[in-house]
């Protein structure tokens, strides 16, 4: 299919061809039919992808922080890399679309192949040929509403929140600031609830367009605040929407001048907000920022899990505001026929982005395109060819299943760099980014269907999706007979490792790797030797300064992410196990308490773990430290010996009475291309360069870190009493 994209590195428009997305439980596919360019949202990303890089970073202090945090742990190197992926990822354009279902999730009420919906969300509602979209961003066109109308549904649903917001009374005076689309809509929302409105833009023929919509028109170069206290009787306008966009503070400072007392500003567009203090005090004006399009709004369990708010408690959401602008749209309150100025196809669609990057000098405000899609055949492959003729069958032959961050910046580099491997399929969810990875790194094809890359002949199926798709893409490719390589964890459950176990014995020819990467960091395999020729049991102590993540973020979803002990915290426990060179034979966790944080989600916790040799260790996980102090300090004892490593930046070697190493390390090496190496080598000899039976035993264990957390009682981590056999 077809889908626009920008660069961000030079800000240029593409239509590229990407496999369809791909279908989840709560989402639904569309088939595209019209879609409108939101010509502020858009302009505004247009203008910063093409601006250098110093432009860019003065635009968003806030990344560049980031990278400097980068840089300082993980050296320049490693942020220029991951820097430039980010870059080379093109940018989805587009988020308000309507079209015709062609399938539906197994969890979708009320939605039906053949359906003609309107579609909402950036990232989801994109200028493309088909998109997968989440139940509640997703509403039914009235019979009697077209499609290009229907196409403006959440550009309404935004216009309809901010009315919402300023609760407006019949008869009261508003004055409407910025006359573009949803100024345009807010206009007639207001109009149609009875309320006498002004607008004003600095463009006169919006004004215009306004005024035919039954507002009081006034151009920029009038004085609003005198006009405005005229219509009001001299007590000022009951309440400002601002629909603008601008990085002058003039707009606030009028909406302080020209409101009455105890009126209200509601601020839909992106302006500057220094706000004087004088007029919205002595005022007490209230002021609040419309969040978009409603309630609902970047919550992922709203939006990505299709988890509604009871209407009783939630009047209005997302998905409520898009059918309330439907049904206006139905029963001909709104028109919406004179907003759209210009119509394209897709094909023409760099064409259309002249217009609002001011390459073309004619008026526009709704920019309408359209799609003449073929029809969906669910089918037929959604296969795109990329390289065919770089597959080399005396390599590896490796496919990916997801291309997220560390894979893009890590892992694929290391692999293509070794000169071991061959990329052959890549499968994403998304059809943009398996398009851009799979050209960047030569694959030969990429999809968005799994099955494309099972049914391949690849030696390797690389996983790298979110944690909860592990299990059960291992188990088929294991069925496949693919060796795999997954990134941690393995499973979120026992019973999910059970699953695992039950697919590797059914196919012992396949190997398993877990992308445990510090057991190979060359200061791992320092103290490794060490205590090479020490008999005693090892005593290990292990602080982790995690750093705080967003309780929102899909880590900390219990079912998605699995929380932080599951996702990172098997990385010490595997550590652990590969200085003591034993399994662990018994594991006890406690946490600090949290109103907020259940067992699962607990992110400060201690462990306290057995091996079967003998050794012991403690592992302390923190997300509540200072950012300030080092992330990982590892300190072993035992036979006299000690052992230190801080960050993997730093190793300190003690024996008897004397300090004999002190190795300081210029750029942190965690041992990712050291893993990368081995586990290839291992993959060519046919020999695992991590023991099955170890993987699944630090698995197992830091799954029952959990359930110890939860009784309060150490475990045995015996995989018998789980029925995982020993192999």
């Amino acid at each position: 299919m077809k889908q626009v994209s920008q660069n961000l590195r030079n800000g240029l428009i593409n239509i590229e061809e990407v496999p369809i997305p791909g279908l989840k439980d709560n989402f639904i596919l569309v088939q595209n039919n019209f879609s409108i360019i939101s010509a502020g949202t858009e302009k505004s990303k247009i203008d910063t992808g093409k601006k250098n890089l110093l432009q860019k970073a003065k635009s968003r202090p806030d990344l560049v922080k980031k990278v400097f945090e980068k840089i300082k742990s993980e050296g320049l190197m490693k942020a220029i890399k991951t820097v430039n992926t980010r870059l080379d990822t093109p940018s989805p354009l587009g988020y308000s679309s309507a079209g015709t279902v062609v399938a539906v999730g197994g969890l979708v009420k009320g939605i039906q192949p053949g359906d003609k919906v309107a579609c909402a969300g950036a990232g989801y509602a994109n200028h493309a040929e088909f998109i997968s979209v989440p139940n509640n961003l997703v509403s039914k066109v009235p019979s009697n509403v077209s499609e290009e109308e229907a196409a403006f549904t959440t550009l309404g649903s935004i216009s309809t929140q901010g009315v919402r917001l300023a609760n407006p009374l019949l008869g009261e005076t508003f004055l409407v600031i910025g006359l573009g689309l949803i100024g345009q809509i807010t206009v007639q929302l207001l109009k149609a609830n009875g309320c006498n409105v002004i607008g004003t833009d600095l463009d006169k023929s919006l004004v215009k367009l306004a005024k035919d919509f039954g507002a009081t028109g006034i151009n920029s170069d009038e004085n609003v605040k005198d006009i405005s206290q005229t219509l009001t009787n001299g007590h000022g306008v009951d309440g400002v929407i601002v629909c603008a966009g601008t990085s002058d503070n003039t707009v606030i400072e009028m909406c302080g001048e020209v409101t009455r007392q105890k009126g209200r500003v509601v601020v839909v567009g992106a302006v500057r907000m220094d706000i004087p203090r004088e007029n919205f005090f002595k005022k007490e004006i209230n002021i609040v920022i419309s969040r978009s399009y409603g309630p609902g709004r970047y919550d992922p369990s709203y939006e990505e899990k299709g988890n509604d708010y009871p209407l009783s408690y939630v009047r209005f959401t997302e998905q409520r505001n898009m059918e309330t602008f439907l049904s206006l749209l139905s029963q001909k309150k709104l028109n919406l026929k004179n907003l759209i100025t210009h119509r394209f196809t897709l094909d023409e669609a760099a064409t259309a982005y002249q217009l609002i990057e001011g390459k073309k000098t004619e008026p526009y405000l709704g920019i309408l395109l359209s799609y003449n899609s073929k029809t969906f055949d669910k089918n037929s492959s959604d296969l795109i060819k990329i390289n065919p003729t770089k597959v080399d069958n005396d390599k590896i032959k490796i496919s990916f299943y997801g291309a997220g961050n560390y894979a893009t910046a890590t892992l694929i580099p290391l692999m293509k760099d070794s000169g071991k491997v061959s990329f052959n399929g890549l499968v994403t969810s998304t059809g943009m980014s398996a398009q851009s990875v799979a050209k960047k790194f030569d694959f030969s094809y990429c999809a968005s269907d799994y099955k494309e890359i099972l049914n391949d002949k690849n030696d390797v199926v690389a996983i790298t999706t979110r944690h909860d798709t592990h299990s059960k893409a291992i188990c088929d490719a294991l069925a496949a007979n693919k060796n795999v390589y997954v990134e941690k964890p393995l499973a979120l459950s026992v019973s999910e490792l059970e699953d695992i176990h039950k697919a590797y014995t059914d196919n012992a020819k396949s190997q398993i790797m877990v992308g445990f990467n510090r057991r190979f960091a060359p200061s791992t395999n320092e103290i490794i030797q060490h205590f090479e020729s020490v008999k005693s049991p090892l005593v290990i102590n292990i602080r982790v300064n995690a750093g705080f993540i967003p309780a929102d973020h899909w880590t900390q979803d219990a079912q998605e992410g699995g929380g932080r002990m599951i996702g990172e915290g098997c990385h010490f426990i595997d550590l652990a196990s590969a200085i003591t060179k034993s399994n662990v034979k018994t594991i006890y966790a406690v946490g600090s308490s949290k109103e907020e944080k259940s067992a699962l989600l607990n992110d400060n916790l201690c462990l306290s773990l057995t091996f079967e040799n003998g050794s012991i260790a403690n592992i302390t996980y923190t997300a509540d430290g200072s950012k300030a102090m080092s992330k990982e300090y590892i300190e072993v004892f035992g036979g006299g010996r000690s052992a230190q490593i801080k960050d993997f930046k730093e190793i300190l070697l003690f024996d008897g009475d004397k300090k004999i190493k002190d190795k300081k390390i210029g750029t942190q090496d965690k041992g990712q291309k050291s893993m990368i190496d081995n586990w290839l080598k291992g993959i060519q000899d046919g020999e695992p360069c991590i023991n099955y039976n170890s993987l699944m035993q630090t698995s197992l264990a830091t799954i029952l870190s959990i359930e110890s957390l939860s009784i309060g009682m150490p475990l045995d981590v015996d995989s018998k009493l789980y029925k995982i056999k020993s192999s």
